[in-house]
């Protein structure tokens, strides 16, 4: 059995971050800087609260740190936030901090690379460390500005971690889920805001059935996807068998709820959601971008039915 509800300690971790990215990281500041609000959220020790605490970090577990990441995907946060704060503590062991970015298997491009003073390189099962200033970064398009995608050559062997590479990797799925449960949320307020102000035919058009519809939907996969957010970041803090198969739960159903909110609210601000002037593209962006970081919705489903069927055509194991 679990405990769906958040202690208070839990909770004051997400308030305070939620208060440093609310002053610090407002979308103004989206438009004008790489990184707000990092200098920040690092004197509350954000950025090391896995880190143990021999190491100086908090020694927290995943499950303590979901809300708060909730509030990076609520604020669309740039820079490699699950790679510094979540892989990197698992695969660095607490050592000095450092800004890190991955380059996870099956993906051909990092993302925040140019951002990071570490490089961590996932191949073949093992993971290695290269110096930032030992590779070469070359930028590639992708859909999301404010998180753009490098490709990665190393010139040198690299450094090899000891941390469980499996573990992290999980863990950094987890985290994405979070994100995405916040950057939906954001979506859903926005978007549920602007249908009670914008007007159609002498009424607000968030009175009109279709959309009550449309936002009814966003807010049922988002409420359907935090749980298995949590679930999954209990389950990889104690290494469960079910851990995998329930990060993936996680990972698909955040990803489709962040997509479809994505979805909903350019529809619903019509022609305006396209454009540049509007902070909706920002939150759009992100849902895309991290829809397919760490395993697309489609690769994370099919983990998941594999996991449920155990591989054969049986519908239950």
């Amino acid at each position: 059995m679990m405990d769906a509800a958040f202690s208070a300690d839990q909770l004051a971790l997400a308030a305070n971050v939620r208060d440093v990215l609310r002053a610090h990281c407002p979308p103004a500041a989206l438009r004008s800087e790489r990184r707000p609000g990092w200098k920040q959220l690092a004197g509350l020790g954000f950025f090391q609260v896995l880190s143990p605490e021999e190491a100086g970090g908090l020694g927290l577990r995943l499950i303590d740190v979901v809300p708060a990441l909730e509030e990076t995907g609520r604020a669309c946060l740039p820079g490699p936030v699950v790679e510094t704060a979540v892989v990197g503590a698992y695969l660095l062991g607490g050592a000095e901090p450092v800004t890190v970015a991955v380059l996870p298997p099956g993906q051909a491009y990092a993302a925040d690379a140019d951002l990071a003073d570490l490089i961590v390189v996932v191949r073949d099962g093992a993971a290695r460390s290269f110096p930032a200033a030992s590779v070469c970064l070359s930028p590639r398009p992708g859909p999301d500005p404010g998180r753009p995608l490098f490709e990665v050559t190393t010139g040198t062997p690299g450094e090899p971690l000891g941390g469980d590479v499996r573990a992290a990797l999980r863990a950094g799925v987890v985290a994405t889920a979070a994100q995405l449960v916040g950057v939906a949320r954001h979506l859903l307020s926005t978007t549920v805001d602007y249908a009670g102000a914008r007007t159609q035919f002498g009424a607000p058009i968030g009175s009109f059935q279709a959309v009550k519809h449309q936002l009814a939907d966003v807010a049922v996969a988002v409420e359907f996807a935090a749980p298995l957010v949590w679930r999954a970041a209990v389950t990889a803090d104690k290494a469960l068998p079910s851990a995998d198969r329930d990060a993936s739960a996680a990972k698909a159903a955040a990803g489709a709820a962040a997509t479809l909110a994505a979805r909903t609210a350019l529809q619903v601000h019509g022609a305006i959601g396209y454009t540049d002037e509007l902070d909706l593209r920002f939150w759009l962006a992100r849902a895309w971008s991290l829809s397919s970081a760490y395993g697309t919705t489609a690769h994370h489903r099919e983990r998941l039915r594999a996991a449920i069927v155990d591989g054969s055509p049986r519908r239950y194991p």
